[in-house]
Parts: structure tokens; sequence; C-alpha cells
């Protein structure tokens, strides 16, 4: 006898949800090279709004939101239609601000996007979205460009280099490989963007500051130090972050030389159209 159809529905798998995922941008107002820089304007906007406009662009996202404990860089963000949730001033990283925040959440991916990467493209923030989506068995991943020999050189520059699986080696300002001999091990420069399981974040940031960590100032030691891998996701190019005067400077001429080109998506997402 066929099974009825209320049978049958008792019969059937429960479906598995859809994963989400979450893009949240730490931002603090003090820097030591250019103090309240994510509320100086480039482009006639803060720089805080144009990193939050390329996250909106991403489609998909269940949530945008800028983390901060500064009332000046809550008000702003609010002015200009974004989401904003206060964290407490003790904590001492931007991952641990996001992890604070994330306890509550109920995503399953978190990207760490730099409240100063004013050019990062949206695809690839999508694509590091959508890695840990599809592969919830990477706990981490992290994107990486070709350097330049002057970014080799660069001690500012943080350089990564990765095995045949592209799990992330090491991380260092030095120049990394050492380049003894000629071979086609090409130099990678870390792109600032970060993408954890959420459950990852959380044992990430419970975790004590490691000692490769703090001798290079560079926290995804700890994950490296404590076992845990970091997928390295390759991008074609590393856009200029701002830390420096001459670096806003920078990124400004690079608006104004992609407008006169005609650039129409990238006009729209930097006039808020």
């Amino acid at each position: 006898m066929p099974p009825t159809e209320s049978q049958s529905n008792r019969a059937k798998p429960s479906e598995t949800p859809a994963r989400t995922a979450a893009v949240a941008i730490p931002a603090r107002f003090g820097s030591t090279r250019l103090p309240g820089k994510l509320l100086r304007l480039l482009a006639g906007r803060p720089l805080i709004e144009h990193v939050y406009r390329r996250a909106t662009a991403v489609d998909g996202l269940t949530r945008v939101v800028v983390l901060t404990d500064d009332q000046r860089i809550r008000e702003t963000v609010e002015e200009f239609g974004g989401q904003c949730e206060m964290t407490p001033a003790d904590c001492l990283s931007g991952t641990d601000r996001i992890a604070w925040a994330a306890r509550h959440w109920s995503e399953d991916v978190v990207v760490n996007l730099q409240g100063d990467e004013p050019l990062i493209d949206p695809a690839d923030i999508a694509r590091l979205a959508h890695h840990l989506i599809d592969n919830p068995s990477d706990s981490i991943a992290t994107l990486a460009a070709p350097a330049t020999q002057a970014a080799y050189e660069d001690p500012h520059v943080v350089k990564v280099v990765f095995d045949s699986s592209g799990r992330a080696l090491y991380f260092s300002r030095a120049p990394i490989p050492y380049r003894r001999q000629e071979t086609d091990a090409r130099p990678y420069r870390h792109v600032g963007i970060y993408g954890y399981q959420r459950q990852a974040l959380l044992e990430f940031a419970a975790l004590p500051q490691s000692p490769l960590e703090q001798t290079e100032s560079l926290e995804q030691l700890r994950a490296l130090e404590n076992g845990l891998s970091i997928r390295v996701l390759l991008t074609d190019e590393a856009m200029p972050g701002v830390d420096t005067m001459q670096d806003l400077e920078r990124v400004e001429s690079l608006l104004q030389s992609r407008r006169s080109q005609g650039s129409e998506a990238i006009d729209k997402l930097d006039e808020g159209v």
C-alpha cells in the first residue's frame, strides 16, 4: 500500500538551511600615522563610506556592519545610511572587536574587512565569502596578490608563502621567500582581508597572543602557531590602502583617474549611486 501524503512528508529528510555570510568592518578613530583617517574625505565622502559601499555591492550577504567604539564614527556611518554597532573600547584588535559582536550573530561565515581599504574590489570580498560558504572545512581564508619588487622589500607590506594546496606556510614583513637562487617561486603580498567560519573566529580570538605574532606584529601568525590553517586565494592585484596622508592623496588620484577613464561601475560605488 503506497504511503499517504502525510507519511511521505514525514519520511523526507529536512533540508539543510543555506549557509550565510556577514561582512564586519572594524573601525577605530585612533591611528598612529593618520589620526581620524576613517573620517577623512576621499572624493567628497568619508573614507569609511567607500569601504562600506564596496561591501554592500556584494550579493547574498545577510549583514554588513561597521564595528566601533567611537561615537564620531557611529554618527558618520548612520548619516550615510550604514549599519553600525558599538563595541567595547578595550578590544585589542579588529578581530577581537568582530569576535565580540559575532557572538550574537547567526551567520556561518564572517569576513573581516579593514576600514582603510577604500579601493577593495567587491568581487574579492564576494569570492572570499562564497569560498567559505562552499567550503566549511576551511576555517580561515585570506587573499594574496603578486608582489612588486618595491612591495617585496617594504617592511610595511606583509608577504606570504603557501604550499602547493594553497595553505599559508608563513606571513612576514621580511622579504620572503629569500632569493638565494633564481627559481619560479614568485613573491606574493598579503591582501588585508580575512574570512572565518564563525566558530573558528571565536576560537581564534580566545587564544592568547603568540611569540611570532608579537615579534612581527601580525595576528595571523597566532593562527599558524596554534595549528590553524589559513587558505590563501589569489587575486590579480592588491589595491592600495590608506595609512598616511600620502596614501590618501594617492587613492584620491586613482579615483579621479578612473572617473576620467569612464569606469561606470566604480563611479556608482564612489558616488553612492
